[in-house]
């Protein structure tokens, strides 16, 4: 029996002129939809005008960005964050988005790709697992990080270690598919609302 595609949001939070998180959100794209079990909604965060600070007034146009973003989160049933690390850190970008969305992660699992010098952004990725657990979310062991992605894409826009990406890509879509039915599952039989 084939089970109805999952709903993925892909975060990605690197600026609009980060040539390489725009060639690891197009990799991670195109491995996604190779499979039958996500449908993929990307989600550059660098072309949505978002405020820096959550308001709960917000100006009638700053309000319908955010609530147009705040639907697409809310319809996933499960997310990627595609991220840089920044000074040790995640984008102040991805925080807003964060932010200005609460309710909408609950309940629901998430991964990390993180990408950037030595440590390949798992600085970034590990204080986000503190962010998402705040907010209800459950994050999946088993992520993905590019280590100076630079030297390890090729021109065609994709790993050099095309089998390695690939055999991380698929462990950790496994487990955020798991978590994802899993989380829907439970959601439809006691509603989440802790």
């Amino acid at each position: 029996m084939m089970m109805k595609p999952l709903r993925l949001a892909m975060l990605v939070s690197c600026s609009g002129t980060s040539v390489m998180g725009a060639m690891i959100a197009d990799w991670l794209q195109g491995t996604v939809a190779a499979t039958d079990v996500f449908q993929a909604d990307r989600l550059d965060l660098a072309d949505w005008e978002l405020p820096p600070t959550p308001s709960l007034t917000p100006e009638p146009a700053v309000r319908q960005i955010v609530e147009s973003l705040g639907e697409r989160i809310a319809r996933a049933d499960a997310f990627v964050v595609v991220t840089p690390e920044y000074n040790h850190s995640f984008p102040a970008l991805l925080k807003t988005a964060i932010d200005w969305n609460s309710t909408q992660w609950r309940a629901k699992p998430v991964a990390f790709v993180s990408y950037g010098g030595r440590s390949g952004g798992i600085r970034a990725a590990e204080q986000l697992r503190q962010v998402f657990a705040e907010l209800h979310a459950v994050s999946v062991r088993d992520g993905m990080s590019f280590h100076g992605p630079r030297d390890g894409f090729d021109s065609a826009g994709g790993p050099e270690d095309e089998a390695g990406a690939s055999t991380a890509a698929k462990v950790m879509f496994n487990q955020l598919s798991w978590w994802a039915r899993a989380l829907a599952d439970a959601r439809r039989k006691t509603p989440y609302d802790v």
